[in-house]
């Protein structure tokens, strides 16, 4: 089997963290040919620190990560070091990294390696903010046409918001570049927060990574234990929901979930519901389905190819 090209664009967070390494320890299913990043959960900086950091961890410093955009297209940047700590990867415990960022623009990259690769070849993975993705599409349209796919997280439905009562996260924080990137004719597949809010960390899970007892195995079990302090307490879980390994769990095993293709709009206008999905799944509208939600999940089969997959690095 050939593995499937991607390029994971990311604000590390500890989700984040945990679905690079996912993608990482998979070598025969996923070729990451790079990591691009982008502010979200933190600045730039950060978010580049902490994706450097996971592909030493994994191993992996063959793979190339570029920095991208500092905010988003329009609107202020928001951050949430209220959920992810100021390291955006709190409970880690891991040194600075010694790898170094590659030269070139996120952005640039992702348009040079679309262009370049074969038509329908490349997957884009995007874990944050769509920033880097709008301005690649703006920047140069015919990438559209040429990739195969866009697998993200972000959104929501009938869960709602969990930045605003309307709003995810990746959403809220540059729902101009989402509008771009939800009109832009691209295969598009979406992981809401509907989905990841099924996909918690119980204790059962968590302790699975702690018993790994790698320096992976740690840092997983330390992340997710920080973590998932701040949505047990919100949502009065036994967990906290493990949102963007959901994108990457899909591409290894896409039986592990259900969802429709539908059409999706975004919210760019009120400041009540700003980056709002309005997701058609009644079919109310006219619209052309323009992605594939996501509503339901195999959480142990989830958690089981995770946790092979840790165990493997």
């Amino acid at each position: 089997m050939t593995a499937r090209k991607i390029i994971i664009d990311t604000d590390p967070g500890q989700d984040d963290a945990v679905a690079i390494l996912l993608a990482l320890a998979s070598p025969e299913e996923l070729d990451v040919v790079a990591i691009t990043t982008v502010a979200g959960n933190v600045p730039l900086a950060l978010t580049t620190r902490n994706a450097l950091t996971m592909c030493e961890l994994a191993g992996r410093t063959d793979i190339p990560v570029h920095a991208g955009s500092i905010r988003p297209m329009v609107r202020d940047l928001v951050t949430a070091e209220y959920v992810h700590g100021k390291s955006g990867i709190d409970g880690a415990g891991l040194p600075e990294p010694t790898m170094v960022v590659t030269e070139g623009h996120a952005v640039d990259a992702i348009i040079e390696l679309t262009m370049s690769a074969d038509v329908g070849e490349l997957t884009i993975c995007p874990l944050g903010p769509l920033t880097n993705i709008g301005l690649a599409l703006l920047r140069e349209p015919r990438i559209a046409e040429r990739l195969r796919e866009i697998v993200l997280m972000g959104g929501g439905f009938f869960a709602g918001g969990n930045r605003t009562p309307a709003a995810e996260f990746n959403i809220y924080v540059d729902p101009h570049a989402a509008d771009v990137v939800f009109h832009s004719g691209i295969p598009i597949t979406m992981m809401p927060l509907d989905v990841t809010h099924k996909a918690l960390t119980l204790p059962e899970y968590v302790a699975r990574f702690a018993a790994i007892d790698t320096p992976a195995g740690r840092a997983v079990h330390g992340m997710l234990d920080f973590f998932e302090r701040f949505d047990i307490e919100r949502y009065g879980t036994e967990g906290g929901p493990l949102h963007d390994p959901c994108v990457i769990a899909y591409l290894l095993d896409p039986g592990l979930f259900g969802g429709k293709h539908v059409p999706v709009r975004i919210e760019t206008t009120s400041e009540l519901t700003m980056g709002m999905t309005v997701v058609d799944w009644w079919g109310a509208t006219d619209d052309d389905p323009n992605a594939t939600v996501m509503q339901e999940i195999d959480s142990a089969g989830f958690f089981d190819l995770l946790v092979e997959r840790i165990a493997r690095i």
